[in-house]
């Protein structure tokens, strides 16, 4: 996906951010995978609840801290996969637990929080997103290649 368009995007709200994400998730094709990067409390999360939106999906998402990944089923077919890999060590862990069938299922979605941890094992073709805190509700979205 081209994402020059989208280069950057100044939001002032968590409704914002969600609409953003929203949007992004109706442009880009199954298969594929956005590292979320940004420091806790970035906004991650939200960007994740409005990209689901995006794709059909009414579920409550919240951050997969603890149990590492949440899958969405998609109301057609496929899933969205949201990955917090804070927990994580480096890829051979990742690799440990199967986190490339996340990464190369090309009929879902992936989100990738804390995407350094294995930043070695992305596809080439990964989106990568920092998210940075501007202000107690303002952020700045950024595409960067990598």
């Amino acid at each position: 996906m081209d994402t020059s368009i989208l280069k950057t995007f100044e939001s002032d709200s968590d409704a914002a951010t969600e609409q953003f994400a929203e949007k992004l998730a109706g442009m880009v094709p199954r298969g594929t995978v956005i590292a979320l990067h940004g420091n806790l409390g970035a906004g991650k999360t939200v960007f994740a609840r409005g990209f689901a939106r995006g794709l059909g999906l009414d579920e409550q998402v919240s951050s997969p801290t603890y149990t590492i990944i949440q899958e969405y089923k998609l109301p057609d077919c496929g899933y969205l996969y949201h990955m917090d890999l804070y927990r994580i060590a480096d890829s051979a862990s990742a690799l440990g637990f199967g986190i490339d069938e996340f990464l190369n299922d090309r009929n879902s979605y992936a989100l990738i929080e804390w995407p350094e941890r294995i930043e070695d094992i992305l596809p080439p073709e990964t989106l990568h997103l920092t998210i940075t805190r501007t202000g107690e509700e303002s952020r700045t979205l950024k595409f960067e290649n990598r």
